[in-house]
């Protein structure tokens, strides 16, 4: 993934790769000089070979749908029952590794803290926002959106000219997030009263639900910056 692409933006010219690269390392110092530290390195480690262990639970899913509509899942039923349950042993024992760690480090710990706060956050969305995007709390709100490819971007050419739509940033964080935003759309009472209007002005579900997982990033990003937990006024 190209930097510009990190960064939600979509670039070819030196001139806005060094505008990126300078707005990378004013709120990320420490970028290029040092690595994370052990526990954050772990945590990383750990959330995403989560990742792998729920992606194949799920085409593993998919596999024994299909082999039902084709009436073969008889003989191969034993087998997908093992597979399956070995998959969900997995990812259980990673997420009660992954509290540990978070447990664990008294920065991370106070972090997590702050993020399940917000209704529509849960451990998931807690544990990936800590591992993919430590820099949250230190940037702006327009920055938290790109980060995670949660801001609308203009396309200048092609068939999309002229549309916005969102690429790039962190895919893995963004798929947890859109989760999360699916979550807030429904318990959150802020954000619930959001995507209800949103909905009656008929925005599609899916602009939806991004949107509201935009604003969730961004009060994220904030309760981080003033380390207070979330409070309704936070969403405003």
């Amino acid at each position: 993934m190209s930097g510009s692409r990190g960064m939600g933006k979509r670039a070819k010219t030196d001139q806005i790769d060094a505008e990126l690269i300078a707005r990378f390392m004013a709120f990320r110092p420490e970028a290029g000089r040092t690595l994370p530290d052990a526990k954050l390195q772990l945590l990383r480690a750990l959330t995403v070979r989560r990742a792998q262990m729920v992606e194949a639970r799920k085409r593993l899913s998919a596999q024994i749908s299909a082999r039902r509509k084709q009436g073969v899942s008889a003989e191969l039923e034993e087998m997908d029952s093992s597979l399956k349950a070995f998959l969900e042993s997995q990812i259980s024992e990673l997420e009660q590794r992954i509290e540990g760690v978070i447990a664990q480090g008294k920065e991370l710990s106070a972090k997590a803290e702050l993020l399940r706060s917000i209704p529509g956050i849960g451990p998931v969305s807690v544990a990936m926002l800590l591992a993919e995007m430590p820099e949250l709390g230190r940037m702006t709100a327009t920055e938290a959106a790109a980060m995670t490819g949660l801001a609308p971007m203009a396309h200048d050419s092609g068939a999309m000219r002229g549309k916005r739509v969102i690429s790039g940033g962190r895919i893995s964080l963004r798929h947890v997030l859109f989760q999360a935003g699916l979550a807030a759309a429904c318990h959150n009472p802020v954000l619930k009263a959001v995507a209800r209007r949103m909905k009656e002005r008929g925005k599609p579900h899916k602009l939806v639900i991004v949107a509201i997982a935009r604003r969730l990033v961004t009060i994220a990003n904030a309760v981080l910056k003033t380390g207070l937990p979330w409070h309704i006024s936070s969403a405003a």
